[in-house]
């Protein structure tokens, strides 16, 4: 039993797409539509606890996840750019979403603005919304993550670990097979699929990130409830929470990136660096200058499913005074 266990692997899928006819079903699409649903659901949960009105939280989403993905496939074009646009690059794909390529601090910063401006039609505060929207967000992102797995990308590096996750031949990095020339060809793999060095085992990043998001979002409900954190410092423990993971997770990824060093360290390690000391310095300022939570998730003269407010609230700066 024990022998078993330890030779224990975690396999890749066979196949990442599915098809219904003339019409394909990626398992990467469904992992982030999913993750954008349960995000949706737990965000109007939490936003009708701090005192919000149901169905508000879809009508921001209608801003921000389109201005979310936009930013993402942004953000993976502009620190992978040669493979698009550099020799042998192909610029069409840089909107073939679906062969993945999502990246994170791109959906947020652009989702945030979407939010933002649908915030600012519902008449909702900015930061109590944000504040709402952040741990469903990382739960988003636990379950996104599962998208890689079925498209064989974005693991470590080689580990003989038990929980190793199998790649094929097929999907193995540059940066890999710079390491080992002796592999074999894809060819030569698909004709003997049992050669020696067509299949192998490295970390499973995505099932680290995953469980770190999960690990994170139940930490952000528990120091929320506990000192009831508002004025975006929920949001700021959001970008602590995930940026210290991320910051040790891609240290293990070998995966082809243009910007992939920088004075030493990958460019996502970094930027997940930087934007913790940002959101470090923000909770310390916020918690002694703006102690506690927000009375209302709304500005001023806004009342909560008041029939008579209009859908859409035009709200001049200068009442939003709590963000």
């Amino acid at each position: 039993m024990l022998p078993e266990l330890i030779a224990a692997t975690i396999p890749s899928p066979s196949q990442g797409v599915w098809h219904l006819g003339p019409f394909p079903l990626r398992g990467y699409a469904l992992c982030i539509i999913l993750g954008i649903v349960v995000a949706i659901w737990i965000g109007e949960r939490r936003w009708q606890a701090r005192g919000g009105t149901l169905g508000e939280i879809q009508d921001v989403a209608i801003w921000a996840v389109p201005f979310g993905l936009v930013g993402a496939r942004l953000y993976h074009v502009a620190t992978d750019w040669e493979k698009y646009f550099g020799d042998g690059g192909k610029p069409v794909e840089a909107l073939y979403v679906w062969h993945g390529g999502l990246g994170i601090w791109g959906g947020v910063g652009l989702g945030a603005v979407g939010a933002l401006i649908g915030a600012r039609r519902r008449g909702i505060r900015v930061l109590p919304l944000l504040d709402t929207l952040a741990p469903g967000v990382l739960v988003a992102q636990a379950i996104g993550r599962w998208g890689n797995w079925f498209n064989q990308e974005l693991y470590g590096r080689p580990t003989d670990l038990p929980w190793g996750l199998e790649i094929d031949r097929a999907h193995f990095s540059g940066a890999y097979l710079a390491q080992n020339p002796d592999v074999p060809s894809v060819d030569q793999c698909a004709s003997t699929p049992d050669l020696a060095g067509c299949v192998a085992t490295f970390h499973p990043t995505y099932l680290y990130e995953c469980l770190w998001n999960l690990a994170a979002f139940a930490l952000i409900i528990w120091l929320e409830r506990r000192f009831r954190l508002g004025h975006g410092r929920v949001l700021a423990v959001y970008v602590m929470a995930y940026t210290l993971g991320r910051g040790w997770i891609e240290d293990l990824r070998i995966d082809d990136v243009q910007l992939d060093d920088v004075l030493g360290l990958r460019f996502n390690v970094w930027t997940s660096i930087v934007l913790f000391v940002l959101a470090a310095a923000y909770f310390v300022w916020a918690s002694r200058n703006r102690p506690g939570r927000e009375e209302s998730v709304y500005v001023d003269g806004r009342v909560p499913d008041s029939p008579d407010s209009p859908d859409d609230v035009t709200v001049d700066a200068s009442t939003d005074e709590n963000g």
